[in-house]
């Protein structure tokens, strides 16, 4: 059974950084790719940003890009997305995502 577990959100002030996290197990992480997805208030969930099975690949939705790095760590089954600069506007619960699974996901709040 596909888990994925995320950790590291909380509050935050606008310029500020956070790095969330996601431990996989159940499958064979080295395999499959690894998104981050967001949800706010009142939104559509959004795509973030996904790394490739090794890594080598990376992609970032553009309102991130320069401010957040995904990465992934093979030997603990987990993905990370680096959070810096944060703005308002990144608050949301943030999900992690493989194989058409969801994690119950982490909360990250940036006041102004």
């Amino acid at each position: 059974e596909v888990q994925l577990v995320e950790s590291g959100g909380g509050l935050v002030q606008a310029g500020g950084s956070l790095r969330v996290s996601c431990a996989a197990s159940g499958f064979s992480f080295d395999e499959y790719a690894m998104g981050w997805f967001r949800q706010a208030p009142g939104k559509e969930r959004e795509g973030v940003s996904c790394i490739s099975s090794i890594g080598g690949n990376t992609y970032y939705t553009n309102s991130v890009k320069g401010r957040f790095t995904i990465s992934r760590d093979r030997a603990k089954n987990t993905v990370y997305l680096q959070m810096n600069t944060l703005k308002p506007e990144d608050t949301a619960v943030y999900y992690c995502t493989s194989l058409g699974s969801w994690g119950q996901g982490t909360q990250v709040t940036v006041s102004s």
